[in-house]
Order: structure tokens, then C-alpha cells, then sequence
């Protein structure tokens, strides 16, 4: 009987290597079953281990993601008033898509181009993709993406005889008024800031940065001086008012670089 046992041994292990791979682990021939996906050695116990489950288990799925997003925000600043949805990609890195817009007006009502202060009225819509990054995995972050604007500014000066202004060396009175837009549709802008959490749930930011909209261009401008009665006494050549406010822009820096600054709260799932 001890002989039949100890050949039924050779014959059992024969058995198994029929069903299994040969995996060499530091020098070691171990049997692995070939439905065992991942395995790590353990040199202090000698054996091999099965991590498929603890794998799978801290790894999302692409649509997991997308369909569970890590958090939402409520924004204001000089991109309007807004909101943005985001996806964490792991611990430093968090895709946002948003939207902000409005009348910038109630936060800045006026603008300076060439030394001459306007008053500024917007329709404003910014829609906006990016990645937050925290390079040093605490609360700073750095903001890249792309804003895609579709902006209408209206600018507008008060000038008399008296109070002339000069636009691109031009002297004009009357009621000015122009339209101008982006030059560019996709913006694209950096940031830094701040997104400490209060809770587990929720949070607050701030953010500072430029966006770089190409610059200004104007799609219309007119100027009147008008009497009493209100009718024009006279008449100003608006193509050159047009060309002039055109070239006082170009020169300025402004209206290339955006400036960006805003705060907002954050709840997170």
C-alpha cells in the first residue's frame, strides 16, 4: 500500500501541471492555474499569491468615470457668473468642463484702452474645458484648457467739445459707441489657485490667471453729437472712428491676455 501511495503522488502532480502554467518567480518553478490573471511572490512565505480581486476592485472603468462625476462648482468672476463639473483621473489630476457668462458688467463696468475709460457693457458666454492639476497632491492647483468664447462687448464714451477724446491720435466728441468680439473662438488659458477642503463634502477656491483671446476686433463704431432737440449737428466719418478704435486696441496688451479671476464653492461625492 506505501508503494502505490507514493506512485500515486508523481502521478497527481503530472495531473495538475496538465491544467496549469510554469511560472518562474526569483529562480523558483511555481505552478500557477492559468485562470490566475495577476500574481505577486511573498519571498518570506515561499508562496505565490492571487491580487486580481484587489485590482479590479481599485480600478474604475472609463464609463465608471464619465458617469460619477468627483464633483460640481458654483464660480463668479470676470468670465461671468457659472458653474463646472469634474472627473478625477487619480489623486493630482481632475478633468472640468463648465460654463460662465452673463454681463461681466455687474462685476466691472468700465475698461481702459489707451487711456481713455469707457464704459462696458458684455453678453458673454465661455464654455470651457481643462484639467485641474495638484502637482504637490495638497490644496494648490494649476488650471490649463481651453475656453471657447463667443463674447459681444459694447463700449461707450461720453465726450463734448469741451472734453474731447483721442482715439489713435484723433480728436472725437459726442456720443461714442462701438461693438467688438473675440478675434479668436478657442481661448486657451492658465491659472493657479487655491481648493482647500472645509469637509469631507465640500470646498471653496479661488483662481487667478490670463487667457489668451488674440485680441479685440471691432464690427462697428459711430459717433453723434446731437442738439437740444436731439438731432445730429455733426456728422463724424465712422469707418475712421472704426479704424482708429481698431488700432487702439491692437496696441493694447489687454484685450490680447484676459485677465481671469474668480472664486467659487465645491461639493464632492
Amino acid at each position: 500500500m506505501k508503494v502505490l501511495k507514493l506512485a500515486a503522488i508523481p502521478a497527481a502532480l503530472i495531473a495538475t501541471s496538465a491544467f496549469a502554467e510554469t511560472v518562474v518567480v526569483d529562480q523558483q518553478v511555481v505552478a500557477q492555474p492559468v485562470a490566475v490573471s495577476t500574481t505577486t511572490y511573498d519571498p518570506n512565505a515561499g508562496v505565490v499569491k492571487n491580487t486580481t480581486t484587489q485590482l479590479v476592485t481599485g480600478t474604475r472603468t472609463f464609463f465608471d468615470t464619465v458617469t460619477h462625476p468627483a464633483a460640481i462648482s458654483a464660480e463668479v468672476g470676470t468670465l461671468g457668473y457659472g458653474a463646472n463639473i469634474g472627473w478625477a483621473l487619480n489623486d493630482k489630476t481632475e478633468l472640468v468642463a463648465g460654463w460662465a457668462g452673463g454681463d461681466i458688467g455687474d462685476l466691472k463696468d468700465t475698461i481702459e484702452i489707451e487711456d481713455v475709460e469707457y464704459d462696458l457693457e458684455t453678453d458673454s458666454s465661455n464654455p470651457y474645458l481643462g484639467v485641474n492639476l495638484r502637482p504637490a497632491g495638497n490644496w494648490f492647483t494649476v488650471g490649463v484648457g481651453t475656453i471657447f468664447g463667443d463674447n459681444e462687448i459694447t463700449l461707450k464714451k461720453q465726450a463734448t467739445e469741451t472734453k474731447p477724446v483721442k482715439i489713435n491720435g484723433n480728436t472725437y466728441y459726442g456720443n461714442i459707441e462701438a461693438s467688438a468680439e473675440n478675434k479668436n473662438t478657442l481661448n486657451p488659458y492658465l491659472t493657479i489657485g487655491f481648493r482647500p477642503n472645509i469637509t469631507n463634502n465640500f470646498g471653496v477656491f479661488g483662481e487667478i490667471g490670463a487667457a489668451y483671446t488674440g485680441g479685440l476686433k471691432v464690427t462697428d463704431a459711430k459717433t453723434r453729437v446731437l442738439d437740444t432737440n436731439g438731432e445730429e449737428i455733426t456728422k463724424f466719418d465712422n469707418n475712421r472712428l472704426k479704424s482708429d478704435l481698431q488700432n487702439d486696441l491692437d496696441d493694447s496688451n489687454y484685450s490680447k491676455w484676459y485677465p481671469i479671476a474668480k472664486i467659487g464653492a465645491t461639493y464632492r461625492f
